[in-house]
């Protein structure tokens, strides 16, 4: 079951239009290692591993789309008043002239995004080292965003955004030595 409540996982601010940023945080929301293809990613690996980490999953990968609004509201913030010419000078103009302003997933170099982005293997130590790359892949581009931006509102939930991949990585971590403890545990039937 499914709550939903009419408030962002945490506040998006920003200062100022800025296109060019907004370009960069495409990737978050449509390409391979962003919030909609971790979401997509754990929700369907639930299915294939051990009872003990079903949770895990269905909670990370619930919170992901959480994720997802939150970039997607600071595409909007970001691009609201921008121009045609200054869309056009971020390289944004494409998306503009077939979506206007409306969100298309893609990753930052206009790619649509694709179900091969879905990395799973059915092998419950795969996925999980899969789970723990994508979250560590994922930190690192926040933090080459956060870098790239000097509007510390926007600074400010994107450093939310790094912490939060930071602590999926490390419950991801958990979740293998969970795993690896039980298929040490010798089975008696």
């Amino acid at each position: 079951m499914w709550i939903y409540e009419k408030k962002l996982q945490y506040p998006v601010r920003v200062s100022k239009c800025d296109p060019r940023v907004a370009g960069y945080l495409i990737e978050q929301y449509g390409g391979a290692d962003g919030e909609l293809s971790a979401a997509l990613r754990y929700l369907n690996q639930r299915y294939s591993i051990p009872n003990k980490v079903i949770g895990l999953l269905t909670d990370i990968g619930t919170e992901e789309f959480a994720h997802l609004e939150m970039i997607a509201t600071m595409i909007y913030k970001l691009t609201k008043d921008a121009t045609p010419k200054q869309l056009e000078e971020a390289g944004l103009a494409p998306g503009y002239v077939n979506h206007d302003n409306g969100l298309f997933y893609s990753n930052a170099s206009g790619v649509p995004w694709t179900a091969a982005y879905i990395a799973t293997k059915g092998d419950p130590l795969a996925d999980l080292y899969e789970d723990i790359a994508a979250e560590e892949k994922a930190r690192a581009t926040y933090q080459w965003i956060i870098d790239m931006t000097d509007d510390v509102d926007l600074q400010d939930g994107l450093k939310f955004l790094r912490e939060r991949e930071i602590v999926h990585a490390m419950r991801f971590k958990e979740a293998v030595e969970m795993i690896k403890a039980d298929q040490s545990t010798k089975k008696v039937f």
